[in-house]
């Protein structure tokens, strides 16, 4: 799945969604699938939305592969194709590559420096990744 709008101005699922798709996904992401009804019921606790809205987010979600869709009886199901993690994971390393690729030892030298108000757990783990590429460069 290619997310192709990274907005750094925005915050956690807002930065890969729009606000109502971000919404949907966060919906379905915590607890198991819906039906576009149960799915604009639950956003109705906040605000106002046309299912006809709804419907049509949550059907772009499934031409971008985001959600699957299943037909039982005369209700569609939706559900994510993959969990929140995954889908954070996915991306973060989508997004590091592309960074990679286009600023090359830029990107190395500004994460390193944005390391110093990490925990050391993280610092370890960094650490011990180096060392496997270290010793497979060899």
């Amino acid at each position: 799945m290619n997310i192709n709008n990274f907005r750094y101005d925005k915050v956690g699922l807002d930065r890969f969604f729009g606000p109502l798709e971000a919404k949907i996904m966060d919906i379905l992401w915590n607890g198991k699938e819906k039906s576009i009804k149960e799915v604009q019921q639950v956003i109705e606790k906040e605000r106002t939305i046309n299912f006809n809205t709804v419907m049509t987010v949550m059907n772009r979600l499934v031409e971008k592969k985001i959600l699957e869709k299943r037909v039982e009886g005369r209700s569609s199901l939706y559900k994510p194709i993959m969990t929140k993690m995954e889908f954070i994971d996915e991306q973060s390393k989508k997004i590091t590559e592309n960074l990679l690729d286009e600023f090359g030892g830029m990107v190395v030298n500004h994460m390193l420096d944005s390391l110093e108000d990490v925990d050391q757990n993280l610092l370890d783990k960094l650490e011990q990744k180096l060392n496997q590429l270290k010793k497979g460069s060899k």
